[in-house]
């Protein structure tokens, strides 16, 4: 009797990812200035695109999201005597580097001079195997002409339909079923938690003392809205530009794009979606200046996401100012003015709490007796103790900022009872100290406004410095 043929797909199923997409962000990160030449190769065809692609970067499948449940059946599969297949429209020479790694499949078929997708993989197959001569496991619509010919029809992680259309095809077998709720996912892969930054728009409203103003809380909320969706966009672009450090990551291998638990199309269609619907807010709702302030920060942060993040201690300063540029937005979008003081206690707070982002991951890397430069980063472990000493200055100079202003004559005429303000100072000096000794026992956050938002005593403290602030001006 014949051995059982298993034939398996790699994007979507094998991989929980699309590695033609993870490829073309490798090369935009590696190769930004080549971007064009992308163009020129697609316009030869799908394989050479790929074929092109492949001499250039080569993602690491050592550290791809698999599908844990479908490589531990296929291994069953193997146990009992089955020949296992891999068939993909991905570069053969990534498909023989992931088959390599797994060391479970006794074939590999990959595009090479034609795309081994659809109808092409189909023929392929039925000439290699036979018609019925083999299963298949797939999870699109572009895998239906393939089971069309399978004998069984297997399924992993299916798009919309995809279940319910193959079902029409032929009796499923085995589905592989490992996503989260969608819901959840897209929430995380958006870091809707992160919109909490936005908040900083509304700080010279407050400054202004004209918060019960509609008019200005309108335009606030709608800059909010639009920061948020600008935000998302650039965050599932600098997730996707950073798929290999984030797997090496002991937290960041989690985020949905290098888990593979959101699909990697969908932020395709993401990214530009919410930046389309981010500028209608800005140019559509509110003043032309607010739309000034908001493609600054999107140039600003697509140069760290492609290029300053890796750059020493420049990346520190950029973090500091995407921050900051947060608080000149709002005073855009409100008509307002981002006084000297703000921008000037902003700028040294942002940049120790950045200093606590970069130290945070460097104190880890050190306790895990690393010492090799950091994935993604230009630091050493062993920098951890410099930046600790800028972080600290950095905060308690915003510290000083703050006192400057109090004392400041013409804060005076603004506040009714300015003294209250001083209890600001010393409020301020226990949280920052407080962090960097959270973070010097690494039991830290990565990122220092996430802990803060999580964090009670955090939030009791920032209640508080907002109270004292309510009593001196009423």
């Amino acid at each position: 009797m014949a051995p059982t043929i298993v034939v398996v797909d790699l994007d979507g199923t094998l991989v929980n990812s699309d590695m033609l997409v993870e490829s073309i962000f490798l090369f935009l990160r590696l190769h930004p200035m080549r971007v064009f030449e992308m163009f020129v190769w697609l316009f030869k065809g799908k394989a050479y695109f790929k074929r092109r692609l492949a001499d250039s970067v080569m993602p690491d499948v050592r550290q791809l999201p698999y599908n844990r449940e479908l490589v531990a059946w296929l291994g069953q599969q193997r146990d009992t005597g089955a020949s296992l297949i891999l068939a993909t429209a991905t570069d053969l020479r990534i498909a023989k580097e992931v088959a390599n790694h797994l060391g479970i499949f006794d074939e590999v078929h990959g595009t090479e001079n034609a795309n081994l997708s659809s109808h092409n993989k189909r023929d392929v197959l039925t000439q290699r195997y036979g018609m019925r001569g083999y299963e298949y496991v797939g999870n699109s619509a572009a895998d239906f002409a393939v089971w069309q010919t399978a004998s069984v029809i297997h399924i992993a992680n299916p798009g919309r339909g995809v279940l319910a259309a193959a079902r029409k095809l032929g009796t499923v077998d085995a589905v592989f079923e490992t996503r989260s709720p969608y819901f959840r996912t897209l929430t995380n892969a958006l870091r809707i938690h992160q919109w909490a930054k936005n908040l900083l728009i509304f700080v010279p409203l407050l400054a202004s003392h004209r918060i019960f103003e509609v008019p200005l809380l309108i335009n606030g909320v709608l800059a909010f809205l639009a920061f948020g969706a600008c935000a998302s966009s650039v965050y599932l672009l600098n997730d996707l530009l950073d798929l290999p450090d984030d797997r090496q990551h002991p937290t960041k291998c989690n985020r949905p794009l290098a888990a593979g638990t959101f699909p990697i199309l969908h932020a395709l269609f993401l990214i530009p979606s919410l930046l389309v619907g981010a500028f209608v807010i800005a140019l559509v709702l509110l003043p032309i200046q607010f739309a000034g302030v908001l493609t600054a920060y999107y140039m600003l942060t697509l140069a760290y996401s492609l290029w300053l993040k890796r750059v020493v201690m420049l990346d520190v300063v950029t973090l500091a100012m995407l921050y900051t540029v947060r608080v000149i937005a709002g005073a855009a979008a409100m008509a307002l003015v981002a006084t000297f003081w703000i921008l000037a206690f902003c700028v040294f707070i942002f940049i120790s709490l950045a200093f606590v982002k970069r130290y945070t991951e460097l104190h880890d890397a050190r306790k895990k007796g690393k010492t090799e430069k950091f994935s993604g980063r230009g630091y050493y472990p062993a920098d951890f103790e410099l930046l600790a000493s800028l972080g600290g200055a950095s905060g308690y100079i915003s510290v000083l900022v703050l006192a400057l202003y109090i004392n400041e004559s013409a804060s005076g005429t603004m506040y009714h009872s300015p003294q209250w303000m001083w209890a600001a100072c010393p409020l301020l000096l226990f949280w920052l100290s407080r962090v960097w000794l959270l973070a010097h026992r690494g039991q830290m956050h990565d990122d220092p406004i996430v802990f803060a938002l999580r964090d009670t005593t955090s939030r009791w403290v920032g209640v508080t410095f907002v109270l004292v602030f309510a009593l001196a001006a009423f």
